[in-house]
């Protein structure tokens, strides 16, 4: 009477070609899965990177041309200045768009501010967002009028930006982030790049210079944004007083 079966060489080799199957087939799943995972992490970095530009932009070019109630000292009459301060690594204005609500929201003053990492080397953009709600509302972030001293016009001085726990981090890990503003001037110099504002009214566009800590090739760096401003008079005033 014959039998029937297998030896256990052949149940051995089966084995071992099924263990190296499947083998093969969980080292393909991990590549995949890491292909994938990096595949992710570096189109998440680029709409971050694209994100904060777009942010940028967006909140320059809805710069709201505001006049503010600044006083001068307790208990005497407010001056009406341009609401704007620019300066190398701060800047203040009324935008009608905002980081949570966009351009449907109520217009907000926005202060950027360039600070160091704690503990860490480089520095980081942050924004802090307050409700306008009038002059008053935007003459308090003035500390008062000062003659400028290169051209002797009286300009607004205004209060330190205070970073904390509600300042949103736009941008982080940079080497360097500066402010740049421009003023158009007659032919043939046609426009002026400055690193602080000093005139009493807005400037016609606005330069961000930002640059990484560390270039890596896998994932896009933020690059310098240069945003217009449509405004060259306050509101109610002729041109020719500019």
């Amino acid at each position: 009477m014959s039998r029937r079966g297998v030896t256990l060489l052949e149940l051995l080799v089966a084995i071992t070609l099924l263990s190296l199957l499947t083998a093969g087939v969980l080292l393909a799943m991990r590549v995949g899965f890491n292909a994938m995972y990096l595949t992710n992490e570096k189109l998440f970095d680029a709409r971050r990177v694209l994100g904060v530009q777009r942010i940028l932009e967006q909140q320059i070019a809805g710069l709201i041309p505001v006049i503010a109630d600044c006083a001068p000292a307790l208990g005497m009459p407010p001056s009406r200045v341009p609401f704007f301060q620019g300066a190398p690594e701060s800047m203040r204005f009324v935008s009608s768009y905002s980081l949570g609500e966009g351009a449907r929201g109520y217009p907000r003053i926005l202060e950027y501010q360039v600070i160091p990492r704690e503990g860490q080397e480089g520095v980081r953009l942050v924004v802090n967002e307050h409700f306008y709600t009038g002059s008053r509302s935007a003459g308090l972030f003035c500390a008062g009028l000062a003659p400028d001293p290169a051209s002797g016009v009286w300009l607004p001085r205004f209060h330190p930006i205070q970073v904390g726990p509600g300042s949103f981090v736009l941008a982080d890990g940079l080497a360097y982030c500066r402010f740049f503003y421009r003023e158009t001037l007659p032919p043939p110099v046609l426009e002026r790049w400055m690193p602080v504002w000093p005139r009493a009214h807005w400037p016609t566009a606005v330069r961000i210079e930002m640059a990484p800590l560390e270039m890596q090739p896998s994932r896009p760096p933020l690059v310098s944004i240069t945003a217009p401003i449509r405004v060259n008079r306050a509101p109610f005033e002729s041109y020719a007083e500019y």
